[in-house]
């Protein structure tokens, strides 16, 4: 049987963020994810995943079908699964351009030509309280594995061609992000991207902090273009 991968949805639409914004592109989402971030905008990929096993190669059929070029896998955190390497390695001898998706926690050698790690901040602890965990076994998980220095430096290594972009909700969070870089080498500030979080536009207040942020320390605005455009839907 062909190795396959638990998947919650594949559709092409834009990329929204990073160093490829507004770039059509074909989206696998893996479903399943070692973290459980209180603000995830993909719950049915981490919380509650949804999806089936795909076989990788109706996956690479699909990619190429979609009559684009850029395929990104995405999460879930697609790094959890050894059939990432395989599926990834088709992808390339397909000539297909290949974006990761991924938090970080985790190293693997993929066929890869943007790696765009999104470490996980305080900011994205789960609450208390929160109904999906009510005992609150998520949320020391979630803080026991959202940063794993090991791994993302050994993804800064691997990657020439990366991202890493932060997922912010106000100012307090620059000094948790300086610390986190103070542990990692071989990043430049063009690898730096802020992101206001949220499932709606971002207000002007969230916009001018974070672009004067962005300004001061030559760092990149990452803005999410679709939810601009389409609002937070599924496959867009």
């Amino acid at each position: 049987m062909s190795a396959s991968l638990p998947i919650s949805e594949t559709f092409t639409s834009i990329q929204g963020e990073g160093k490829l914004t507004g770039v059509p592109s074909f989206f696998i989402r893996v479903s399943g994810c070692n973290l459980r971030c209180g603000w995830c905008d993909t719950p049915y990929a981490s919380w509650s995943p949804e999806g089936t096993p795909q076989p990788l190669d109706n996956l690479v059929d699909q990619a190429q079908a979609s009559g684009v070029k850029h395929v990104v896998l995405t999460g879930g955190e697609p790094m959890m699964f050894d059939s990432s390497t395989e599926l990834t390695q088709q992808l390339r001898s397909r000539g297909l351009h290949i974006t990761i998706e991924t938090a970080g926690t985790i190293h693997r050698d993929l066929a890869c030509d943007l790696m765009s790690i999104s470490p996980k901040l305080a900011n994205s602890d789960p609450v208390f309280g929160d109904a999906r965990d009510p005992l609150g076994v998520w949320r020391q998980r979630h803080q026991q594995r959202r940063t794993n220095t090991t791994a993302l430096q050994a993804l800064i290594d691997s990657y020439v061609n990366r991202q890493l972009k932060f997922v912010v909700t106000s100012p307090a969070d620059l000094a948790e992000i300086d610390t986190l870089l103070s542990q990692l080498h071989n990043w430049s500030p063009d690898d730096i991207q802020l992101m206001p979080e949220g499932i709606t536009p971002p207000t002007r207040e969230q916009t001018e902090w974070v672009v004067g942020e962005c300004l001061r320390r030559n760092w990149r605005y990452c803005r999410r273009l679709h939810i601009d455009l389409f609002g937070n839907k599924r496959g867009t």
